[in-house]
This record gives structure tokens, sequence and C-alpha cells, in this order.
């Protein structure tokens, strides 16, 4: 007789084959599909998502803890994404099409015609982010551009908010009868622990993975997908600090402004956005002073605010408790925890310490900034080509700083799939140009994002035709 965790394992087992062999199944059909008919799609889950969007804002809000004006742009930013795909698809400049003519009398060998184009990869499984319930999860990004590429999606839903899935399953589940397409295109899987996920992403049938959730998490999956016997791509958003790099003359110039502005965009949803700016390196001085005791003042007036789950709340006191206990590292603003409301922690310390503590870069998920000081401009650039991969690098510079940015660009572009200037990187732009990934371990793919247009790529592979004759080319060629 077999206990009851083996039962268990068994019905993830199942839900998951259930879903994934439907999804294969759907490939044939969709992954062939017209251009029309997935735009189509896209646009009708945007139009169902928006048509129980009362509902869906009001169960996220219940199990997230987010404010209402937060979940009607995360609920906007979806439908927009799911829209945006569906125009990218309307023309073909997605799938690169490439042509090289028969060369039949080229000596000493003739050439023969090719053409080259990208094409769907077969089912994906994707899995929701617990700090985004609309926008990174069910029918975020990583389901849309999948599906637009011609990928049917699995879903592994977060199960710290299992309702408002369902909700979006829903919307998603009825713009596949309105369209008349096949059951399984699109499947959802609900349930908690690692087994379940272990289950889909080893599933044989999967062919590449959507993540975007925590190092330890990402990791593992990344390498249960490399250790199959046929390995896939695991396209996981993990982690950064986004180091903020302030130059001598913006410092001079307005180091207040940018003290205010780091610690609004610092605690804003509660540090609970893997583009928050948690390290600013800036050079020692009195300036390094001012702007320390203004971003004091700054977070002393924004109020504790209620955290995704209980588990990242304790994991931001652990983190919060690490670095206050750390050598080197002055406590300027430490805020109880309350269960899930969080206050915002502050903390100091030199190039020196920074650069002799390698925990200090670790990504501490919530409302908490560590500034760093710096003694040159040679220590600033050596702790640039220190750092690890990051989603994003800004500086915060004035045109006096020129020549400390100029040197400082090629170490950040090695380092970061975004670099901003005078600004802070929480809001990532949906648009062509966005690139939301970077170098490990920010994502394990640095050539991908999980942002923009080109997130279509990931789900497509090239496939070059030879001396086809036209009946066998596929209608877009």
């Amino acid at each position: 007789m077999s206990d009851g965790s083996t039962s268990l394992n068994q019905n993830y087992r199942d839900q998951v084959n259930r879903s994934v062999e439907a999804a294969e199944e759907a490939f044939w059909s969709f992954g062939y599909s017209d251009r029309a008919v997935r735009s189509k799609f896209l646009s009708a889950i945007a139009n169902h998502i928006e048509a129980n969007a009362e509902a869906i804002i009001a169960v996220s809000q219940k199990e997230s803890a987010l404010p209402e004006a937060r979940m009607c742009g995360e609920l906007g930013r979806t439908t927009g994404q799911l829209r945006m795909f569906a125009d990218h698809i309307q023309s073909n400049g997605y799938l690169d099409i490439r042509h090289d003519a028969a060369l039949p009398d080229r000596a000493p060998v003739p050439r023969p015609e090719m053409f080259l184009m990208q094409r769907p990869i077969g089912p994906v499984a994707v899995f929701g982010a617990s700090n985004f319930p609309l926008a990174f999860s069910t029918a975020g990004g990583d389901t849309a551009s999948a599906l637009a590429a011609g990928c049917p999606v699995v879903v592994k839903a977060h199960e710290a908010h299992p309702e408002t899935t369902a909700l979006v399953a829903a919307a998603v589940e009825s713009a596949i009868k309105e369209c008349n397409l096949h059951h399984g295109v699109f499947s959802v899987v609900q349930g908690e622990g690692n087994e379940i996920g272990a289950a889909l992403v080893q599933h044989p049938l999967i062919k590449a993975v959507g993540f975007t959730g925590s190092l330890r998490g990402g990791r593992a999956l990344f390498d249960l997908c490399a250790a199959r016997a046929e390995p896939i791509p695991f396209f996981g958003e993990l982690g950064s600090i986004n180091p903020v790099f302030v130059l001598d003359n913006a410092l001079a110039d307005r180091g207040d402004t940018i003290a205010n502005g780091w610690a609004a965009s610092l605690t804003m949803g509660a540090g609970q956005f893997c583009t928050n700016p948690g390290v600013v390196f800036l050079p020692a001085g009195e300036t390094a002073n001012a702007f320390v005791e203004a971003a004091k003042d700054a977070l002393d007036q924004i109020a504790p605010q209620t955290m995704l789950t209980d588990g990242i709340a304790a994991a931001y006191c652990k983190g919060r408790d690490q670095i206050a206990g750390t050598s080197g590292v002055a406590t300027q603003v430490f805020s109880d925890v309350s269960g899930r409301i969080a206050g915002s922690a502050l903390f100091v310390t030199d190039g020196k310490t920074w650069l002799t503590t390698a925990s200090l870069e670790d990504e501490v998920f919530g409302p908490l900034g560590i500034v760093v000081t710096v003694s040159s401009a040679d220590e600033m650039q050596k702790i640039a080509r220190n750092l690890q991969g990051q989603l994003t690098c800004t500086l915060m510079v004035d045109d006096a700083d020129i020549s400390t940015a100029t040197a400082l660009m090629p170490v950040l572009e090695r380092k970061a799939g975004r670099i901003l200037a005078n600004g802070f990187p929480t809001g990532v732009e949906v648009c062509d140009s966005m690139v939301h990934g970077g170098p490990y371990p920010a994502s394990t793919n640095f050539g991908a994002t999980s942002v923009g247009s080109m997130a279509i790529r990931r789900f497509l592979r090239p496939v070059s035709y030879q001396n086809l004759p036209q009946y066998l080319h596929p209608v877009d060629l």
C-alpha cells in the first residue's frame, strides 16, 4: 500500500501528463496556424480579461495585498502585452526570413536555393511569478510571447494567488472557445511544493521554460532542464541588485533630489520589484553624508507596507538581519516587521568592505538599500568590474562627469541588460527596444529578454529550406 506522499506525487504527474500531452497534440495545429489566427486569439484573451476585470482585480488584491491602483495598472499592462504581440506577428519581420537564390552556373560548385525562417519549438512551460499576479503570471509576457510564436503553454500557477490564476485561466479558455482552437493550447497546473514544477520541466514533451522567481528556485529548475536526456532552454529571470552609480558632479549638484528619488524607487511596492535599485555607489565625503541623511529622512516618511507572502517577509527579515550583523556595515534605518507588514532598512558601508564581503551583493527582496561610499573613480571602476550580472545598471551623471561615465560604460554594458541615465529602473516599459534580462545570475540566458517584442525569439528556432518546391514551403514563405 502506498503512502500519502506517493499518491500526491502520482497526482502531480498525472496532472502534468494530461496537460503536456494535450499541448503536444495542440501543437500540430496551433504551431502551423496562420498568424492572423494567433493574432485574433491574443486579442480575444485581452478582451475576456478586460470583461472580467473587476473580479480579477478584487481577487488579486485579496491574495497579494497589492493596492487597487497597482492591480489596475498591472491588468492594463497584461492586456497591453497581449495586444502588442497580436500586432507584432501581423508583420512577418519577427520570422527573420532570409533567401539566397540558386546559382546553378557557379563554379566550381553550384549553389542551391536556400530559405531560412524562424519556427515555433513546441509546448512551453511558464511559471507564474509571486510579485506580479497578472503581468508575469498566467497570461503574462511569457505566455503571450509563447502563444504568439505558435507554442502551446502549460502554466505552473504560483501558490500565492490560485484564485487569480483561475479567473485569468477562465478568460484564456473563453478565448480558445471563441477562436475554435484545440483545448490543449493552454492549461494550468496548480499545487504547492516543488514536485509539480519539477515534473513539468522534466516532461519530455516540454521544449522550453519561462520563469520569474528566486535564484535558488530558478537555479534548481535550470539544473533539472540541463540534466534531461534532451536538455532544453530555461529562460529564468532570477535576481538583481540593480546598482546605481552616482558620479561626483551629479552628487554635488542634486544629491538630495537623487536621494529622495532613490528612496521612492527603493520602497515602491514594498521593494518587491526585480528592478529594485538596492545599492548606490557614490564618492565618499560630505556630499555622500548629506545624501545618506536625505535618504534617511525620505525613508522615515514612508509607512510600512504589506509584503506579498509570509515567506517573502521572513526572507526579507533574514537578509536584513544578516546585513545588519556584517562587520564594517553601519545601520541607518531599521524598521520592525510584523507578520507581512514590513518597513524599510538602510545601511552604509565603504568600497573596501563591499569588495571583501561577497554576501553584500546577495539580493534582499524588499525595501532595503545599501549606500557604498568609494574612495576614488578607480575604486568605483573596480567595484563595477567585480559585479555579478544585473538586470539594470544606472548612472546619475552630469555633463561634467563625462570622463568617469565614459570609462564606466564598457563595464556596465558587460554587466547588465539595460543601462539607464538619470532615472530609476523600477518600471519596465513594454516596447520593441526593451531588454529585461542580463548576464547570470540576473537571468539564465544573457541573449534573451522576458519583456518587449523580442521576447518571442525565446520560443522560435531557425530552420533552413534547401531546394524545396514551392508547394512544400511554410505558408509565411
